[in-house]
């Protein structure tokens, strides 16, 4: 990326607005099959991925995915980010008060999964209490579960988490939706029960104004329905369900290969390097490059406010000096990603509307600025007083030997943790996508979802993280040495 394309980025903080002919729709591809995942890597598919596509077709618009965390794909929405969201969300009433949603495109089941040959294993609801049930969270079944009494574990990262946790005996049983127990509750060591429990349906959903695009989203779910296109596409996932067809008004069962799901469970040993390396390879390049362009800006905010920060605290007027602190205690106290919360879908709300790149680097920046300004603090101090009052003996001004004396001194004593920090803010920048930036831990996580390798994946990730730090580190203690050499006190 050049340096011109990584400034224009900086000084355009407003998010331009997307053509009309799109349909831009919301889903995390990292939550996985068979809703939005990546196969091979940079390739969406997914029942839902298809079904964006269909709608987008019947409005006359191009599907255009914009990726987000599960948890923040409503208020994507609400910031005016995307047009919908596709990505298995309930129809609920209170859901339905607050936005507009479609008719129904899927129904059906909670389902339960159990350990295989476990003779305690629950059989029921009323079985769930007291025990440990793993789930998503904020999901019609993590509230039946807390209605059954069930101590509930929820899971934030892929749909695969509560399966695995299961298996290895963390859990007791896991219930979720069909789709999900379909795809990743099919292991030797679990069983799923044929009976399902309640009922949910999928909508797509539109912000609470827009009922002209509910509306159109309805004719264009009907229209699909009424030509045996959307019945197909969820008998090729392997969806299709009784509930589906009442609530789609479908007399009678579409036939055809699930082949979608065959091919899902015929790749469950591919492993880390199924699509063949250059994809896999080609995808967490990209994202250690956003991780290194974000980290770098930021670092170089951090480390210009952190100095004026310090000089306020030292050598500032008293307003001034608390003014610093005051900011440095703010930034340290309160947490980096409800910061990055704050910045991204809190200011729209004052009418300063920040992309995601700029956001993630302002968040970052303004955060560890903090810890920059008090690193470059403790150097000033560490500085003798006696080193500034021989400068101004000499006729250096105040700030000509801040400059020339204290300066050059005060940075060697603060350089070391400098270093520290950047390494720091490098792995934290997988914060950022929060607020939509696909980093290298995004990367991993939506591959790994796709191929199931997470620890292959996640030695590999481990490994180019560690290979980004390691120049940083190096150049540090290069320039320590050489600010050693000129600052060595013969004796």
């Amino acid at each position: 990326m050049g340096s011109t394309v990584l400034i224009s980025a900086l000084l355009v903080p407003v998010a331009l607005a997307a053509a009309p002919s799109e349909l831009r729709w919301a889903a995390d591809a990292e939550g996985g099959a068979p809703y939005v995942f990546e196969q091979p890597p940079g390739r969406l598919r997914g029942f839902e991925a298809e079904l964006a596509d269909l709608l987008a077709r019947r409005l006359a618009r191009t599907a255009r995915h914009v990726q987000g965390p599960f948890a923040q794909l409503l208020p994507l929405l609400e910031r005016g980010d995307v047009d919908v969201v596709i990505n298995g969300i309930e129809a609920t009433d209170d859901r339905a008060r607050t936005y507009a949603l479609s008719r129904p495109y899927w129904a059906g089941p909670e389902r339960l999964t159990v350990r295989r040959g476990d003779p305690h294993a629950p059989a029921s609801l009323a079985d769930l209490r007291g025990r440990r049930v793993g789930t998503l969270p904020g999901t019609l079944a993590e509230r039946m579960l807390r209605e059954a009494g069930a101590e509930v574990r929820t899971y934030d990262g892929g749909q695969e988490d509560p399966y695995r946790d299961l298996a290895l005996g963390r859990t007791d049983a896991v219930l979720l939706d069909a789709p999900i127990a379909l795809y990743y509750g099919d292991r030797p060591e679990l069983t799923t029960l044929p009976a399902g429990f309640g009922e949910l349906r999928y909508a797509v959903v539109a912000r609470g104004g827009d009922t002209g695009l509910r509306d159109a989203l309805d004719a264009a779910i009907d229209s699909l329905t009424r030509d045996g296109t959307l019945p197909a596409l969820l008998q090729r996932w392997g969806l299709w369900t009784e509930e589906s067809g009442r609530v789609l008004a479908v007399a009678s069962a579409p036939a055809g290969p699930t082949v979608e799901l065959d091919d899902w469970r015929s790749r469950r040993t591919e492993g880390i390097w199924g699509a063949g390396a250059g994809p896999v390879l080609s995808a967490l390049g990209r994202g250690a490059l956003v991780t290194l362009w974000i980290s770098v800006a930021a670092m170089v905010l951090a480390v210009a406010l952190g100095a004026v920060l310090a000089l306020a605290r030292v050598y500032g007027p008293a307003p001034l000096s608390a003014l610093a602190l005051g900011y440095v205690e703010l930034f340290r106290g309160t947490p980096l990603l409800l910061q990055l919360i704050v910045v991204y879908y809190g200011l729209p709300e004052l009418g300063l509307k920040l992309s995601p790149m700029v956001a993630g680097w302002l968040a970052l920046g303004l955060n560890y600025a903090a810890a920059e300004a008090e690193n470059d603090r403790a150097g000033l101090l560490a500085v003798p007083r006696t080193q500034m009052d021989a400068a101004r003996v000499l006729g250096l001004g105040r700030w000509q030997a801040i400059r020339h004396v204290v300066g050059p001194q005060a940075l060697r004593v603060a350089l070391p943790p400098v270093t520290n920090d950047f390494i720091a803010l490098l792995k934290d920048s997988s914060l950022v996508s929060v607020v939509t930036v696909t980093e290298l831990t995004k990367t991993y996580g939506t591959l790994a979802a796709a191929t199931r390798a997470h620890l292959g994946l996640g030695l590999l990730v481990g490994a180019i993280y560690l290979l980004l730090g390691l120049p940083f580190a190096r150049l540090s203690r290069f320039v320590e040495r050489r600010l050693g050499e000129h600052l060595e006190v013969s004796r």
